[in-house]
């Protein structure tokens, strides 16, 4: 079998390959598409193909999926950790990854199917549209504002649009008016359109997530489809670890130094966590209490990055009882550091 190395650039790939049978180490580089097409489409029998985690690859991930090769992605941290050399080139990258991969040092990572990263499209799509929305509200506030109108969020009632409409405006300020509204028509007709296909696309598991105080479709789909298989953590800390909801810490000697959130993982469903803990900190107890005990002795914005972080273990642990009710993992040592039960919303 050949194994290959593949440094990969949005314009080409530099690749090391090895032939397991002959021994023959060989590389070159490929200039995207054509070139890498040809290449692999020329390969005689199925090779293995790592690389590190980057965007913009999912053409390349499906001419491998098509060709019948396989294809490993790494951790691109780890992956540059290891290696210990000060000059970096293209090649030497290649040849990197290759020596991992015959050492069976490599970090490979779970890759959502293609099916799974479709429905990241419709959740990240309505992340965006969201603040599109907010920044026409914010200019068309300004409008009013700079009439005399000050209605705060009422000027999104049927009244206040009622009156927003009827401003006497100079003629640019009044077109301004006019492409903001249908603007701000058209931003919410999409996102009441995926909110829906939110709603009919929610799985069991995050049919299950939804009996949390403060989670809703979107946040559920949003944790089951990132968490992927629940039976990769054995516990809810590496949960909080994997979504960068947890300090830096560079302690020795005795001594632990504390620093910012590691910001390390999925930066859109850390957001929905913060958003979703401003909510559950308002209607459950347990979780307001821990709240003002720590914004007390820390600040607000800290206590909502706790929050967060404990709602992440909770939705960890209902998304392991319910593997475990179906089957698919057994039991495991250590527990949620609360009762998940009583945090669950009355159901009918």
């Amino acid at each position: 079998m050949k194994v290959i190395g593949c440094d990969f650039h949005p314009s080409y790939q530099q690749i090391a390959m090895l032939d397991e049978s002959t021994g023959e180490l060989s590389g070159r580089r490929l200039a995207h598409p054509t070139e890498a097409q040809e290449f692999y489409r020329g390969l005689r029998e199925p090779v293995r193909v790592g690389m590190e985690a980057i965007g913009n690859a999912l053409w390349f991930e499906r001419l491998l999926t098509e060709l019948g090769h396989e294809w490993w992605v790494g951790d691109a941290a780890r992956i540059r950790a290891a290696a210990v050399r000060q000059q970096k080139t293209d090649a030497r990258d290649a040849a990197h990854l290759l020596e991992l991969m015959l050492a069976g040092r490599f970090p490979r990572l779970w890759v959502p199917s293609p099916a799974e990263r479709d429905l990241r499209q419709l959740l990240l799509h309505r992340h965006k549209l969201v603040p599109m929305g907010t920044q026409v509200k914010n200019q068309l506030q300004h409008l009013a504002l700079n009439q005399g109108v000050r209605r705060g969020h009422r000027l999104w009632s049927q009244a206040g649009r009622t009156r927003l409409g009827e401003l006497v405006l100079p003629p640019w300020t009044a077109r301004r008016r006019k492409d903001l509204l249908a603007l701000l028509d058209t931003l919410e007709q999409s996102l009441a359109e995926l909110d829906r296909a939110v709603e009919a696309l929610a799985r069991p598991d995050a049919q299950a997530l939804m009996t949390q105080v403060g989670v809703g479709p979107v946040v559920s789909l949003a944790v089951v489809l990132t968490l992927g298989p629940i039976e990769r953590f054995r516990r809810g800390k590496p949960v909080a670890s994997y979504l960068g909801l947890i300090p830096r810490e560079h302690s020795s000697g005795g001594r632990q130094r504390l620093g910012a959130l590691s910001k390390q993982g999925n930066p859109f469903l850390r957001t929905l966590l913060v958003q979703a803990a401003h909510v559950a900190v308002r209607h459950d107890e347990e979780l307001r209490r821990h709240y003002l005990r720590l914004a007390q002795r820390k600040n607000r914005a800290v206590a909502t990055v706790a929050i967060a972080r404990k709602l992440a273990v909770r939705l960890y642990w209902l998304l392991r009882r319910k593997a475990w009710e179906t089957g698919k993992v057994g039991s495991t040592q250590g527990s949620p550091s609360h009762s998940v039960v009583e945090a669950l919303k009355p159901t009918a």
